[in-house]
């Protein structure tokens, strides 16, 4: 069962982030979605990007915490991480 938990989490975190990018690129840049994210690439902005994204994380974690989802808190602290690692090497 905590297997399954911290799966959900580590893919709601994840999910979480990309909708963190998308929101970011359609509300303060005018490109679309996939030519933002050309963009960013190209100017070597990605890592950035990925960073911005992640802070709406920290609500997804705060909401998991008060509803007392441990486990899948976990999962979506563990997508963050993930996405560090993942920002050292871009």
């Amino acid at each position: 069962m905590n297997k399954i938990a911290l799966l959900k989490g580590f893919l709601l975190g994840i999910i979480g982030s990309l909708f963190g990018i998308f929101i970011f690129i359609s509300f303060f840049t005018p490109y679309s979605f996939m030519s933002g994210i050309q963009i960013m690439k190209s100017q070597g902005s990605l890592g950035k990007l990925i960073t911005l994204g992640s802070i709406l994380d920290l609500a997804i974690f705060a909401v998991l915490l008060k509803l007392n989802k441990d486990f899948i808190a976990r999962g979506v602290i563990l997508a963050v991480i993930a996405l560090t690692v993942l920002t050292l090497f871009i």
